[in-house]
């Protein structure tokens, strides 16, 4: 009988419900349960996603701006990763013909330095557009080489106690010519000085730190030992007086108008866009040597200097002269070739820079 009532009798051996608990669950549920309880410990530590790595970035935008205006010059598009700054440079040359990378200056900040050509583009990017600030360091580069002369030639021109015997100065009186030379060499720097800054697009090639040291240590040079001799107070006038100064003087003078008005002929064919035709004279008659000469404005600046070197009758302003006319003559061959090359039939009765000669 107790056997039979065992058996009879349901088991509650494992079941919590039997005792008052909870509700049974099947093995399904309590997996169930367990996968969903692992998940929400572990969304705690749960992390934010990443921020998209430079190199998942297909291309960058580079956005040059103009360093004193902050104007936006243009955007260089289709970047690659793997790109450098020199690879940049030409792309942005490519929009903008008159800047050639080589006179380009690029920055992060507008007072940060100057970023080097071989830096990787991927290291500058915070994201897929770069901002960078853009200096013309072609126009640095001239202006500083002819700030130079202008300020060392008015220092000799003062007579400074420092360079000079302070008592032959106050005894020995200044020729008129000395005056006139100081003009004249002003004149001839601060001509092109503005005409660097409003006249000229440069868009010849150079390696600005190079040329910037080459060309102040020939121009500061030469203008110290010209300046010395000419503003000395045992220097000697010319020979021939008053009418060798003056025709010297009006020479001068001409061919400073004369190179002006060429570099402004030059310069306002660039700007229009017309390269594919020789440069031709204008109605000005300054302008007219274009008929005799493929480079007159090398001609009027070996004639500054010549009529420079006979208005004061120095040996260094002689030898200044005539390293002058050596690098003039080579300059005006070199583009008197390619204009041969390019337009023969126009060009084959000129010169190169002297009429008839060469």
């Amino acid at each position: 009988m107790l056997k039979g009532q065992k058996l009879c009798t349901p088991e509650y051996k494992g079941d919590p419900a039997a005792h008052g608990g909870a509700p049974s669950m099947s093995h399904n549920d309590t997996r169930s349960f367990f996968s969903f309880s692992q998940l929400a410990l572990s969304s705690g530590n749960l992390k934010p996603p990443q921020v998209l790595k430079h190199s998942k970035i297909t291309y960058f935008e580079v956005e040059i701006l103009d360093v004193q205006s902050k104007k936006q010059i243009c955007i260089v598009d289709k970047v690659p990763p793997s790109s450098t700054l020199l690879d940049v440079k030409h792309k942005f040359h490519k929009a903008c013909p008159q800047w050639y990378p080589s006179r380009v200056g690029l920055q992060l900040e507008r007072n940060g330095p100057y970023l080097k050509d071989s830096i990787s583009i991927q290291s500058l990017a915070v994201s897929s557009i770069i901002t960078l600030y853009f200096t013309d360091l072609g126009q640095q580069f001239f202006l500083t080489e002819y700030t130079g002369p202008l300020l060392i030639y008015l220092f000799f021109y003062i007579r400074l106690s420092t360079i000079y015997d302070h008592v032959e100065t106050k005894k020995n009186f200044r020729h008129p010519v000395v005056h006139l030379a100081c003009f004249c060499h002003c004149l001839h720097y601060i001509r092109r000085l503005l005409e660097t800054l409003f006249v000229h697009k440069f868009s010849g090639g150079h390696t600005p730190l190079k040329n910037m040291i080459k060309g102040c240590a020939f121009y500061w040079g030469f203008t110290s030992w010209i300046a010395y001799y000419i503003n000395h107070p045992r220097y000697t006038p010319p020979s021939f007086g008053y009418r060798q100064v003056s025709f010297a003087a009006l020479v001068f003078l001409m061919c400073e108008a004369g190179n002006h008005f060429i570099n402004v002929a030059l310069a306002h064919q660039n700007h229009s866009g017309i390269k594919s035709c020789i440069p031709s004279p204008t109605y000005n008659p300054f302008t007219w040597l274009f008929f005799l000469v493929s480079c007159p404005n090398y001609t009027y600046e070996v004639g500054s200097w010549i009529s420079f070197t006979v208005m004061t009758q120095t040996l260094p302003v002689g030898i200044f002269a005539f390293l002058m006319v050596i690098q003039m003559s080579l300059w005006a061959q070199k583009k008197h070739r390619l204009y041969l090359k390019r337009f023969y039939p126009e060009v084959r009765r000129k010169a190169a820079m002297i009429p008839i000669i060469f």
